[in-house]
């Protein structure tokens, strides 16, 4: 005997309602995440503008070398354009939901080697110059791969686009190795 399974799944947003009328493009998850993507994405994008190019107040790369230098990263220059790319193309990357778990990784590997050298002996609390603002950038790209961008990003084209347990764990693995590789140099 051959049993028939009918699957039924629920209306795509894109796609017609049940009373003929067509349902919205976006949801309020997909415009959520598009908010949080290009607040967090422009701000870690703009952190980054200042440890590169100086821009907004910050220092430029000749500093960032310097400050990199003092914390035992050699040659800082080096280290401050990987860590400043990191932040901004990782900011532009979310902002944009393009290649979002990549981006996600390079955000959440600076994080790592921030906390590891300069906000981890310091404790929990920002106020104490501590690992709190870290966390929480880390803790939110994670979190941006592992929901995916939403509609309203350039991930939707591709595979990855939806988010998921494996993008996620590509997002903390990829960001572990390269914190890993640069605390080790």
């Amino acid at each position: 005997m051959v049993t028939k399974r009918i699957l039924v799944r629920p209306a795509r947003p894109t796609e017609t309602a049940a009373h003929g009328t067509a349902a919205p493009l976006a949801s309020a998850a997909d415009c959520g995440l598009l908010l949080l993507r290009l607040t967090f994405g422009l701000l870690m994008a703009g952190h980054g503008a200042q440890k590169l190019f100086g821009l907004f107040g910050g220092q430029g790369l000749t500093a960032t070398g310097r400050f990199f230098e003092s914390l035992g990263y050699r040659p800082g220059n080096v280290f401050a354009v990987i860590g400043g790319a990191s932040e901004f193309l990782g900011g532009l990357g979310l902002a944009l939901g393009l290649l979002t778990p990549l981006a996600a990784a390079a955000l959440i590997g600076v994080m790592i080697n921030a906390m590891v050298t300069v906000t981890g002996a310091k404790g929990l609390w920002v106020t104490e110059q501590g690992v709190e603002y870290n966390v929480c950038i880390a803790v939110v790209a994670l979190a941006v791969a592992a929901l995916g961008p939403g509609r309203l990003a350039v991930d939707r084209f591709f595979r990855w686009g939806s988010g998921g347990w494996p993008e996620a764990a590509v997002a903390l693995l990829l960001g572990g190795i390269g914190a890993a590789i640069s605390l080790t140099l």
